[in-house]
């Protein structure tokens, strides 16, 4: 199999840095430290949130505009994809740095249940998130939690809500959603291969499932994502000692399958990005 595999790493999340995880990058300059290294190591996308200095996460585009200032400079031309989670914000307010035009941002289309709470996206603010990206020329990348949510993005394709070609990501795992189960998996690869055959998709696993998904995504030809937010978020223990390490753990398994990792120029092309600017 030659077709390269694009590396996204999620260098840090919304769960606070306790003292036993201090690889967990939080401030703007750390992240901006992290994340090179991990671009250095193979990582062709950065998955990123920005914090508040109380480790509180933020929609606050100040922040977001000073940590892709520095991924530009320190990381050429890697894709930046920013999240529109729902612990950064309220509504609209989770959307508030779309304006800054970054290469891709996160889409939940659909809701489902976290380990305490309910991860709410309802269909106004859905739309409403989906329409700024067509507006800002951004690429969303589809979180799918669950099966009914690549038949919502392939049906927002389908009615003109999302450009295509559709990016999914299947993200297995997170405790009170979908587990990390091989027959799902392979099933939701056929189930978007029919549905959107000109699809890409990446697949994502949470705490101890981060390598089966690493590894079952590139033995079947997919994308995959790593990083100390998905590596610790179930436990809340860091089990790698940097973003570096977890990218070059993926580049590894690349090698062991034959799939090239993708440089930053090859994952726009697969992705039909713009240019870098």
């Amino acid at each position: 199999m030659t077709k390269p595999c694009i590396i996204c790493v999620a260098i840090t999340g919304s769960v606070p840095r306790k003292e036993h995880n201090r690889a967990v990058p939080i401030t703007v300059a750390e992240q901006i430290e992290s994340t090179h290294e991990a671009f250095e190591a193979g990582a062709a996308i950065a998955h990123c949130h920005v914090r508040n200095d109380d480790q509180t996460p933020t929609s606050d585009p100040e922040k977001f505009a000073a940590l892709m200032d520095g991924l530009k400079k320190h990381c050429p031309g890697m894709i930046i994809q920013l999240s529109t989670g729902g612990r950064s914000g309220a509504g609209r307010e989770r959307g508030a740095m779309l304006p800054l035009r970054p290469d891709m941002a996160s889409l939940s289309v659909g809701s489902n249940n976290f380990p305490t709470r309910v991860y709410e996206n309802p269909p106004e603010l859905v739309d409403w998130l989906a329409s700024e990206m067509i507006r800002f020329d951004i690429k969303p990348e589809i979180e799918a939690f669950d099966l009914s949510h690549i038949f919502q993005a392939v049906k927002m394709q389908q009615d003109g809500r999302l450009k295509g070609p559709l990016y999914v990501q299947f993200v297995m795992g997170v405790k009170n959603a979908m587990p990390v189960d091989r027959d799902v998996f392979d099933f939701y690869i056929k189930t978007l291969s029919r549905l959107a055959p000109d699809a890409q998709w990446c697949g994502a696993g949470v705490g101890a499932g981060q390598i089966k998904l690493n590894e079952w995504s590139i033995a079947a030809g997919g994308h995959t994502r790593t990083g100390l937010e998905d590596n610790m978020r179930l436990d809340r223990e860091t089990l790698a000692p940097s973003n570096a390490a977890l990218v070059r753990r993926a580049a590894q398994l690349c090698e062991k399958y034959e799939r090239p990792v993708a440089t930053p120029s090859q994952a726009r092309a697969i992705l039909g990005l713009r240019p870098k600017t």
